[in-house]
This record gives structure tokens, sequence and C-alpha cells, in this order.
């Protein structure tokens, strides 16, 4: 058999290893190895190469078809997963009730550049709770991170998509959250390629307020992010996200944030309160936190306990961990929250380890605000 015939030869069904393959694509070529002969050669390694992908089993090409009934079973598949009722997106122009397609594009800049803001409202008994300062915030944050709005967008527009998205979902109780994005386009650091900024809006399924239990905290050991990052609800939620994990490997409910001076800060996602032995009420100021919508209106209905003489007074105080964990009573603030006593933090027991008193009054305070509260806090949905 002559060297032309040995390399016609049937290939075998059996893969090449890789050091076969680099010895054989390796070998010079010589006076027994000519162009022709060559060809062949790179041939036969290019099948036996072939023969090693399995083209059927990780990565098929689908049609959009099939990609829309595969998420569809991926939603499906899923336990305890959060019933999402209806999204907006500026991208489509339109809502949508299906969640299969409750997506947004990968080359948006909030998805690979983290350039984006959000904000939420709870949907309590039929009507948006906040929805307006909630609304007046994220539009705040957006102007801080250098993201306009839409085309023919402007704040109206906005408040009368979000309440017709709320409307479209028919949802009673649950969360309003919604983004206002550098937009789609690409996948570089600049934006002055991207065609323009985009708003996303989803309702997720709730149950109605009720009074939280009380939780442990711990100090947080992941920094917290510099004030002009603090102060924005931007999606950069990195930091939040590992302080919060830090707390739930150690049992705990989640963090709490020390600033660069050693002063109280705030939670991942809330704000944090103290009620002193002399009954005060005493918060971190805002101006290197968030400005907590929920935490704002509490300081607002506690203005009630004063005049009833449960509390002596409110005000805002740079106070040390050590202050902090002496005090009668600790809160937790935010929409999730609602205000939740904490009863420990790191290994020091807070007052007597018990709710006390007035944390119970600022729960009963804001979910009665949420129930029954005026007109420049709850915004009636007209469901369709």
């Amino acid at each position: 058999m002559n060297a032309l015939q040995s390399l016609l030869k049937p290939i075998p069904q059996s893969p090449i290893s890789g050091a076969e393959l680099t010895a054989h694509s390796q070998r010079p070529l010589g006076k027994s190895c000519n162009s022709r002969q060559w060809s062949f050669r790179r041939f036969r390694i290019r099948c036996s190469i072939a023969d090693t992908v399995d083209r059927s089993s990780d990565a098929p090409v689908l049609g959009s078809s099939q990609v829309l009934e595969r998420l569809r079973a991926s939603r499906e598949n899923q336990e305890n997963q959060p019933q999402f009722l209806a999204m907006y997106s500026s991208v489509v122009g339109g809502i949508t009730t299906d969640p299969a397609v409750m997506v947004i594009p990968i080359d948006d800049h909030m998805v690979h550049r983290g350039h984006g803001v959000f904000d939420t409202a709870a949907i309590v008994d039929g009507h948006l709770y906040e929805l307006d300062q909630h609304l007046d915030r994220i539009l705040r944050s957006a102007s801080m991170a250098k993201i306009n709005l839409p085309v023919s967008y402007d704040r109206e527009k906005i408040k009368n998509i979000l309440i017709r998205t709320a409307s479209a979902s028919k949802c009673r109780n649950g969360q309003l959250r919604y983004w206002l994005s550098a937009g789609p386009g690409n996948f570089l650091l600049s934006t002055s390629g991207l065609h323009q900024p985009a708003l996303y809006a989803i309702v997720i399924q709730g149950k109605p307020p009720s009074p939280p239990k009380g939780i442990k905290v711990i100090t947080s050991s992941i920094p917290m992010k510099p004030p002009q990052f603090a102060t924005m609800k931007s999606v950069n939620y990195l930091p939040n996200v590992l302080s919060n994990m830090e707390a739930e490997e150690k049992g705990a409910y989640t963090a709490i944030w020390l600033d660069s001076e050693g002063f109280i800060a705030e939670g991942p996602s809330m704000n944090v309160g103290f009620i002193t032995k002399d009954k005060e009420f005493l918060m971190p100021h805002f101006d290197k936190i968030l400005s907590g919508c929920t935490a704002k209106r509490i300081i607002t209905l506690a203005e009630r306990l004063v005049k009833e003489g449960r509390l002596r007074s409110i005000r805002f105080e740079n106070l040390t961990m050590e202050e902090g964990k002496k005090a009668e009573e600790m809160v937790l603030i935010g929409s999730g929250v609602l205000v939740s006593p904490v009863l420990q933090w790191d290994e020091q027991i807070i007052g007597d380890g018990r709710e006390g008193p007035l944390a119970r009054a600022l729960v009963d305070l804001i979910i009665e605000d949420m129930k029954s509260g005026p007109l420049t806090v709850r915004i009636p949905v007209l469901y369709e």
C-alpha cells in the first residue's frame, strides 16, 4: 500500500487524543509528505475533531418558538417562583402578562455595566403606596447616574405607565418594581452609541402587610459604598448582596454598615432607627446613606407618638455602634421590612431581648397608613 492509499483509508470512528492531534498537525513537511498529502492529513484531522463533538446535546440551535417554549417550561419547573403578573418595557413599547417574555436585552447597559437605577412601590388593597415619593427618588437617582429619560417620556407619562402596569396585573397586594436604564445597544463603557435609555416595570404578587417578627443582625465586614453611590438607588448592589450573604451565613437576618468615621449608617436594603431609654427616636443622617421613603414616612407618623407623650423627640444623630447597642429598642425600616424590631446585634441583646412597645406602635402606624392613609400616599388602581 502506497502513501496515498494509506491516507485514503476509512477514518477511525474513535476520537484521537489531543496529544495525537498536536503531533500529527505539527509533523513537518518533507520529502515524504507533499502538499497534496498534507491536505489529506488536515482533512483527516478535521474529521477526527468533528467526531469528538456531540452537536445535539449541549447547545442546540433553537428557533424563536423553541426558545419561548423552553422559557415557559423553565418558569413552570421552578419551585417557589415569584408570581410575575405584568411587565412594561419601553423597548417593546407595551405591557405583557406572559412571564416567559418578561426579559430585557443582554446588551442593556444595566445588565453588563450596572448603569441603571430602580425603585419600588407597594400595592396594598388595590392602592399604590407612596408612588409619588418613590418616583421622585428614582428621578433623582437617574440624574445622579447621568441617565436621561427615554425620548418623549416625562414624569407624568412614567407615572401613568406604572399605574397602567399595576392595573393590567390585576394585583391587589404585592410590589411594583421599576428601573431606568442607560439602555441597550452595545457592550462598551461609553453610552454615546446607545439608541436611548429604557424604562422597565414589573408587578410581583405579594401578601397584605403584617407585623414583622423580631430579628438578629450583625456588623458587616463588607465595606459600604461611598456617599456618592450610597445616596442613589442604583442597581450596583454587589456590596449589599455580599453583606446580606455574610449575615445569613452567620445565622442573622441582615447586616449593619458603619460609615468611614465609625458611625452607624444603614443596612443593605433598609434604614435603621433607635429608641433610647429617654424615649428619643434617633436615626442616622441621610447625607451618606439612601434617603428611605418609608423611613421619612415613619418620621412623619411618629410625630403622633410625640403628641401622645409616648416619644420625647425625633431627631437625626451620629451614633456609634456602642451607643446603638445600648438602645432600649432598635428597628429596621424599609418598604420590604416595614418596621422590624431588632432583638440582637452581634452578641449584644437589645433592650430586654423582646419586641418593644414603641417598635410595635410604629409598625401599627405604617400598616394603618398603607391601608387607609391620605391620598398623598395612596393612589387607587383602576383595574380593568
